[in-house]
């Protein structure tokens, strides 16, 4: 099967194909240090960790790279309010960013570098643009010569008159442009400075991300990942000073996640209406926050409220009962009687076959965890079929072996959503539920039966009297489904 993702830079889904071959060099931004993760920070990081796992489930080795911003404008502000030292504060918020990654099942990077420890390429790499004529001197600061860069605009499709007209853009009228902007701040009293060819200072935001991107995976690397919002100053900035220094293609494929929303309104501290991971956490454990923020495709829009996520924990409660109903199966089986397969047995692995088809497609089909999500649930439902009719009798270990492998793969090693190993719990509501999902796929096979007939009156008025009692029914290519 062949993966296909949307890239920003073309507007279109293209079929990936990497650099070198077997191999995916991925540079996703990381936060700026100043601050708790909230979650909108969040989402980039569940995603693209989901996405790196895809791709090594798919066989390719993975080179992550995700940064740390530990000096900036917010840093510096921040610690003169707490009246600490702009870097140690940065320090802290990093320390405490692996706890609320940890806690949401984000894996570390292969490297996460931060600013400070990168002057030296940066400085190297805005030399190179006053070199090349794209950047110019003022007073000891360095501004980047947007209309030096005839491709400027390409990453997020506008124009140079459009960006001028609509973006918001620091005032200072020593710069040629108002779209021209800083690769080199000069020092201020009291703000963390470093020697340059300049004079002392420090970077502007954007070089930064070329700078330790370039040092760490190359030009042209495969995967640059981020929120939409910094497709526009941020990322187009990096796309144009690196291309503008290294005379090469910067990115193969700009992959960004959609906004988080709260009342259909962007989720950001200026509007005030963030929430903070760490909030979160004491309400809700943090699988059921990673389901939530994969339930929905990367690319669309999340509106968040409390209620959304109390409904994604009794979701993914029963995808881990599904799990605790096959680690009790399978103590039952001993994981013994593989030579004797049943011909339900048969039957039931022919299925689960189809299920990973589906799964894989899902992925394939620029990651699309929601789909997938859907036919996890279709998995589990099956699953639970299975174990309430054999009952783990004799013959039946192959297809609960394989059902489990299958479950552990997607729903653990590569959405994260449920730790299949170390799952436990009561499973006195385990049989109840094995009886649900029996129940409804009889009603939906009638339901089905009825549909084939024409008799659209029966089919309704399945589907409606089950809606009034709060079970949906959706019609899918992969065949209908239920949910809560």
């Amino acid at each position: 099967m062949t993966l296909t993702v949307y890239n920003t830079l073309t507007r279109s889904k293209e079929e990936f194909k990497p650099g070198q071959a077997g191999q995916v060099r991925m540079y996703v931004c990381g936060p700026t240090t100043y601050n708790y993760i909230h979650l909108g920070n969040a989402r980039p990081l569940v995603v693209f960790d989901t996405i790196r796992r895809y791709l090594q489930y798919k066989g390719y080795t993975v080179k992550f790279v995700q940064n740390f911003t530990d000096i900036d404008d917010k840093i510096i502000c921040r610690a003169k309010e707490e009246g600490e030292e702009a870097l140690k504060l940065a320090q802290k918020y990093i320390r405490e960013f692996f706890k609320d990654a940890k806690a949401l099942g984000v894996r570390e990077a292969d490297v996460h570098p931060k600013v400070s420890e990168h002057i030296p390429q940066i400085i190297a790499m805005v030399q190179e643009l006053v070199d090349k004529g794209h950047a110019y001197v003022v007073d000891g600061d360095v501004y980047f010569d947007v209309r030096s860069f005839k491709d400027y605009g390409k990453l997020s499709g506008r124009s140079l008159d459009e960006l001028q007209a609509g973006a918001r853009v620091e005032v200072d009228q020593r710069k040629k442009d108002p779209l021209d902007f800083a690769l080199w701040k000069s020092a201020k009293p009291g703000e963390p400075a470093w020697d340059s060819p300049w004079g002392p200072g420090r970077p502007g935001w954007h070089i930064e991300c070329s700078a330790m991107s370039l040092e760490y995976l190359g030009a042209p690397f495969d995967i640059h990942g981020g929120g939409f919002d910094l497709i526009f100053p941020h990322h187009e900035n990096e796309l144009a000073q690196s291309e503008a220094a290294t005379g090469k293609p910067f990115v193969n494929y700009w992959l960004h996640n959609g906004f988080i929303t709260v009342n259909q309104e962007k989720m950001s501290k200026s509007l005030g209406n963030f929430f903070l991971v760490r909030d979160i956490l004491k309400k809700f454990p943090g699988d059921v926050v990673r389901f939530f923020l994969l339930a929905t495709h990367y690319r669309s829009p999340l509106d968040f409220d409390d209620k959304k996520l109390e409904e994604h924990q009794k979701a993914l409660e029963r995808v881990k009962n599904t799990v605790r109903n096959l680690k009790e199966a399978l103590e039952r089986t001993g994981r013994q009687n593989f030579d004797e397969i049943s011909p339900v047995d048969e039957q039931f692995i022919a299925r689960l076959d189809n299920f990973k088809k589906s799964l894989e497609e899902a992925m394939d089909d620029d990651f699309n965890t929601a789909l997938a999500i859907g036919v996890l649930f279709d998995l589990c439902r099956e699953t639970n079929s299975y174990i309430s009719s054999t009952g783990a009798a004799p013959g039946s270990g192959p297809g609960l072996e394989k059902a489990w492998q299958l479950l552990k793969v997607f729903a653990d090693d590569i959405l994260g959503i449920v730790n299949t190993e170390d799952l436990s719990g009561n499973l006195a509501a385990s049989p109840a539920d094995a009886l649900v999902d029996e129940l409804m796929n009889v009603l939906l096979e009638v339901r089905q039966e009825a549909r084939a007939k024409k008799d659209w009156h029966t089919a309704d008025a399945i589907r409606d009297k089950l809606k009034a009692i709060g079970i949906t029914i959706e019609d899918t290519p992969h065949g209908p489904r239920w949910k809560r």
